[in-house]
C-alpha cells in the first residue's frame, strides 16, 4: 500500500489566538501591518501553519520585550535598510531598562532592610531618587 502525502497542519484564527491567549482581532491586525500572511482555505477563512505560529511567537515575545510593532515589522523584513540601526536602538533601550530595574530592585531591597518606617527620612534611600530631586 502506497501512503499518500501528509497533509500539512494548520490551525484556524480562533484556535491560534487561542494559543497564544490572544484576541482574534490582535492576528487580524498584525496581518494588517503584514507581520503575518496566513493562507486562506476554500471558503476565504484564515488558516495558520507552523511558519505562522513561530512568527506569531516572535511577535509575542519582542511585544514582551517592548519592542514596538513597526520595529517588529523591521525585525521581520529580511530586506529592511534599517533593520540593524532598529536593533541596536531597541538594544540601546532594553540596557536602559534593565539599569532602571536593577535600580528599582536595589531600592526595594534597601527598603525592605531599612529600619525607617518611613523610608522617604531614610537618607540612604534618598540617594536612590536624588537624580529626580536635584
Amino acid at each position: 500500500m502506497k501512503s499518500s502525502p501528509a497533509k500539512p497542519v494548520s490551525w484556524s484564527i480562533g484556535d491560534t489566538a487561542a494559543k497564544f491567549d490572544l484576541p482574534t482581532h490582535v492576528l487580524r491586525h498584525w496581518e494588517d501591518m503584514g507581520l503575518l500572511r496566513p493562507d486562506r482555505d476554500s471558503g476565504g477563512r484564515r488558516r495558520y501553519d507552523q511558519n505562522d505560529v513561530v512568527r506569531i511567537a516572535v511577535v509575542v515575545r519582542n511585544r514582551q520585550a517592548g519592542m514596538g510593532l513597526e520595529q517588529i515589522r523591521v525585525l521581520l523584513d529580511e530586506d529592511a535598510p534599517n533593520r540593524h540601526q532598529v536593533l541596536l536602538d531597541h538594544v540601546a533601550d532594553l540596557d536602559r531598562r534593565m539599569a532602571e530595574m536593577q535600580r528599582s530592585r536595589e531600592m526595594t531591597m534597601h527598603a525592605f532592610d531599612c529600619n525607617q518606617h518611613d523610608i522617604t527620612r531614610c537618607p540612604q534611600f534618598a540617594g536612590f531618587v536624588a537624580d529626580l530631586v536635584g
